[in-house]
This record gives C-alpha cells, structure tokens and sequence, in this order.
C-alpha cells in the first residue's frame, strides 16, 4: 500500500520528536527530520525543537548542524554545560564556523555569569574571544558586531569592557545596517541613562515614514525601558500590532511587543493589563523569554 506524502512527512515529524522512540531513521529520513525540526526552530518553538534535534542526535551524535542546534537551544534554558558540550564539539569539528563560534562565545558568556568569582575572568576571556573570532570569520554579519557590543556594555575593563568599544561596534553595525545602528546607538545611550538621545535615533524615521515597524517598536522599547514617553510609547507599539512585524532570526515579533506593551502598562499601575499582554506574548511565543534577546528588542 503507498503512503501518501503528506502522511509520510508527518509520520517523518513524529519520528524526529520521539513519538516512537524504538525506531531508527535511515539517511532520507534523517534529511527530512532535520528540516522539520529547523522548522520548529525558526517558528521559536524551542521546547519542540530540542526534543527533535535531540532525538534526531542519537543517530548523528557528532553532526556539526545538530550539536550547533542543541547548544543554541540548550542556551535558550540556561543550561550553559550542556550547551558547552554541544558547541565546544562543534568548534573542535568545525573550528572557522562563525555561527558556531558566536553560539560558543554566548555559552562562554553565560558560564561566566554562573561561575564563581575566581572562574568568571577566565570564562570572560573565552566568550570574548569566541565573539571576535566570530566577527573575524564573517565581518559583515550584523549579530556577531551585537555579540560584541552586548559584551562590551557588560563587561568590566579588566575582562576588555568598555564604553569606547562598544561604541566602535554600534558604528559598524551602522555601515551594515543603518536601522541597526540606530537601534545598537539607543541601546547604548539607555545604558547610559540618556533617553532623550535614545529617543531622538527614531524621530527622524518617523516623519518620513510613520509605520516604519521598527522605528515604532523601538519607540515603545525606548519608553518601557526608561519610564519616558509612556503615553508615546503605548500608542506607537498599539500601531505596531496592526502591522506586520520584519521577518528575521533576531527581529523583535508581536510576542516582543506585547511584552513592552506589558511593561509600560506596569509602569503605569495596570498590572491587570500588564498581564493580559505578557499571557499574549506566551501565546505568540510559548517559549517567550524577554532577557533572552533584550539588548536588542
């Protein structure tokens, strides 16, 4: 009897999460799972996501593509040795892959933040120097020169912070992608506590193009994060829900603006309110964490 190709895909899908654990793929069938499970990843349903690239492992516990895949994911739920083993593999595999030398610098990172003091410095140093070896391999990939700035914000001058740094990549975001900089410039000047200067990056945008979705997302991003231009804020991230938000890894999403919503609605006393847009933000996005891409949206 012929199995019909959309029931074959599924049954494919099912193999990949684990519903019939007993059986084992063969190469055409690993081809599909993979595919199906980077759909699950890109659609950042990351929960589903790393039970089908973790089935798909047991198959290829050596492949660069699932042990890349796992450590990102495994980042996503700050389980920062897991994800040092899955990348740490991949490196070793694959040594001048950006992608993976930018996820290894972000687990680098986290296990610096969970180390104890005397360890910290030690893993600074090794997520600074995954994150430009990254820049190095593929200098025109705006999310290393973020990886960068993010590190340069944080960290301190004696693990290779500082203001001046991150500046420098803010420019080359810039040249890159001038929604980028101007993005990457608010971002500093809210560090800094200037949210007048954050503010100003988008006005100009506005008055060319007043649904430019970006401009008006970070508009509501700058108002929830300063406690400025709230009655602005709301209004510009309400017009961002009637618009479609840009597509891309990285890209703030309606969960993204719900979540600010929530935030300027906090600021303001409406807790209920608050929590209508954080419950609509899981629901856009299951595995919705805000701190997971904040520096940027």
């Amino acid at each position: 009897m012929k199995t019909h190709p959309e029931l074959m895909k599924w049954q494919v899908l099912a193999l990949a999460i684990g519903l019939y654990p007993g059986l084992r793929l063969g190469a055409e069938d690993l081809s599909l799972g993979f595919s199906a499970a980077r759909v699950l990843y890109e659609e950042r349903r990351y929960a589903e996501a790393r039970t089908a690239f973790g089935s798909l492992s047991r198959d290829q516990p050596n492949s660069i593509e699932l042990n890349f895949y796992l450590g990102r994911l495994a980042l996503w739920f700050d389980d920062e040795a897991v994800a040092l083993a899955h990348l740490e593999k991949a490196a070793r595999a694959l040594p001048d892959d950006a992608r993976v030398q930018n996820a290894l610098g972000d687990a680098c990172g986290l296990a610096a933040q969970k180390a104890g003091l005397l360890a910290k410095l030690g893993w600074a140093r090794k997520c600074l120097q995954a994150y430009r070896r990254a820049a190095e391999l593929e200098p025109a990939v705006a999310a290393y020169r973020w990886s960068l700035l993010g590190y340069y914000c944080v960290a301190p001058r004696i693990a290779g912070g500082g203001r001046e740094q991150a500046l420098a990549q803010a420019g080359e975001i810039a040249k890159l992608d001038p929604m980028g900089g101007r993005v990457a410039r608010a971002t500093l000047f809210l560090a800094e506590n200037k949210p007048a200067e954050a503010f100003a990056q988008f006005d100009d945008v506005l008055r060319e193009t007043p649904d430019d979705f970006m401009a008006l997302y970070h508009i509501g991003r700058c108002a929830a994060l300063s406690g400025g231009q709230l009655e602005r804020g709301l209004a510009a991230l309400q017009r961002c829900l009637r618009l479609s938000p840009p597509s891309g890894e990285g890209m703030p999403t309606w969960a993204n603006v719900h979540h600010r919503l929530g935030e300027i609605l906090a600021r303001r006393g409406d807790h209920s309110g608050a929590e209508v847009h954080a419950a609509a933000a899981r629901r856009i996005h299951p595995d919705f964490r805000a701190e997971k891409d904040a520096l940027r949206n």
